[in-house]
């Protein structure tokens, strides 16, 4: 548990330059050690992203593991603020995965403009913004200053199949 503390306080040190060093959004991933999944289908009458003009509208998407189970449960009663941050991460991974399937090449991606994140919560659970930090520290460690973006991040009483947290994106393209 110490260990995944430590790296995630240096993954949100990193972040806190917001530098790439010029670096490609995907040999960022590759120097991150992360490969994107590809995309599964909506589980419903949706698509996963939507293209407006210059802007991307993407879907909420879940927290899968590499091995495709979801992870679920309720922050401040099933899991821990630490376990809600690496979800936030998992489910930042999947999204990157979607754009870069609509874009072909991540650097396209001119701005990451807006986070909306979900978070299953327990009544008194009040870390929510540091839960959907998983997922903002990720965007700007792989986008620089590109991905610095506005956000929300409130707290649910339940999200679809008990998942931990539900994230969308709008992101300006080229």
């Amino acid at each position: 548990m110490k260990k995944r503390i430590f790296a995630s306080a240096c993954l949100a040190l990193s972040c806190l330059v917001g530098s790439t060093n010029g670096a490609s959004p995907e040999s960022r991933l590759q120097e991150l050690d992360i490969t994107l999944a590809q995309n599964n289908a909506p589980v419903a009458n949706y698509v996963s992203a939507v293209r407006a003009g210059n802007l991307i509208f993407l879907a909420g998407h879940l927290p899968k593991g590499e091995d495709g189970s979801l992870v679920t449960g309720k922050l401040g009663q099933d899991l821990s603020t630490e376990e809600g941050y690496e979800a936030a991460r998992l489910t930042a991974i999947a999204l990157i995965g979607t754009l870069k399937g609509e874009l072909g090449e991540l650097g396209k991606v001119k701005r990451i403009v807006k986070v909306s994140g979900m978070v299953n919560a327990s009544p008194d659970y009040t870390e929510h913004s540091k839960v959907i930090n998983g997922c903002s520290d990720l965007l700007v460690d792989v986008f620089g200053d590109r991905g610095r973006h506005a956000r929300i991040a409130c707290g649910y009483s339940s999200l679809p199949l008990n998942a931990a947290v539900e994230i969308d994106l709008i992101v300006e393209v080229e």
